[in-house]
């Protein structure tokens, strides 16, 4: 897998994109539409010129199809994320789950950049990696993902071309990869049928995500996720001592009994954790 990774990798840095063939068995995403087929049916089309009047989204994904799980823990997709956002934070956190359906006539989305939703510096870090799902082929007739290759080079410019985007054809199976840095936009559906597919984003453990996940999926909802899971959508402390509760994990709040009295626990990075330990020793010196 790490050769894998590696070449993904090279691929997401140089272009700001990159597509993973056949990353899981078509059969997986077909038993996830079917799950979410009646949710897509049920919701309203979307209000607003960003979101689209032709489009439909909902989130939440983990609690309406088991099959989430997989795609959200992918192995090699949470190494290349890791590897592209771990050089500025210490843990990696699920930023959302969305399903989205582009209905014929849906014009294309305002080219965009995701981690402008953070008011932070540009250039210097990367903020989020977004993971598209298929759930039918993307095409540029239907409303495929549009790409502008190199974007994330600079930031600075708000729109490119439109000639100048690129519109990767993906099926059922693959993973269309690309960083939040990376200009982007769902495409205008020309076709006689919607085109439907699952975005995945992860983002840097210390930002607020897109999606609260901690109210998506209260401690008991999350009870029944995995520990790893769990840590993905927030029931862990990023350090130092970020996220806590009563100065605890918050993955205390998955047990059976919760204790009404807790100790407040340090949870510093290990530079940290030494710096605090001299002081502590140089003040019982200076007392002794």
């Amino acid at each position: 897998m790490t050769a894998a990774v590696d070449r993904h990798a090279a691929t997401l840095a140089r272009d700001g994109w990159c597509v993973l063939r056949r990353a899981v068995e078509p059969a997986v995403i077909a038993a996830i539409e079917a799950d979410l087929d009646d949710r897509f049916r049920a919701t309203p089309l979307c209000e607003g010129a960003f979101y689209g009047a032709r489009t439909k989204r909902f989130g939440s994904l983990l609690t309406r199809a088991p099959a989430i799980e997989r795609l959200a823990m992918h192995p090699l997709i949470l190494k290349l994320v890791e590897g592209m956002l771990l050089p500025w934070c210490e843990r990696i956190a699920l930023n959302l789950t969305q399903a989205i359906e582009i209905h014929p006539g849906a014009l294309p989305q305002l080219p965009h950049r995701d981690q402008d939703m953070w008011q932070g510096p540009k250039g210097s870090l990367e903020y989020l990696v977004n993971v598209m799902w298929p759930l039918t082929a993307f095409t540029r007739a239907n409303g495929g993902t549009r790409l502008w290759t190199g974007s994330h080079f600079d930031q600075d410019v708000p729109l490119l071309p439109e000639g100048e985007a690129v519109v990767p054809t993906v099926v059922p199976g693959d993973a269309l990869v690309f960083l939040g840095s990376t200009l982007h936009g769902g495409g205008g559906n020309v076709s006689p049928a919607p085109r439907r597919g699952i975005v995945i984003s992860y983002c840097l453990g210390w930002l607020k995500p897109f999606e609260l996940q901690w109210l998506v999926y209260p401690p008991h909802v999350a009870q029944r996720f995995s520990p790893e899971l769990a840590a993905l959508v927030g029931y862990a402390q990023h350090r130092p001592n970020l996220g806590n509760v009563e100065g605890q994990c918050p993955s205390v709040l998955l047990g059976n009994d919760v204790p009404d009295h807790m100790p407040a626990v340090d949870a510093l990075r290990p530079d940290q954790a030494e710096a605090a330990a001299l002081f502590v020793r140089s003040q019982m010196g200076e007392l002794g």
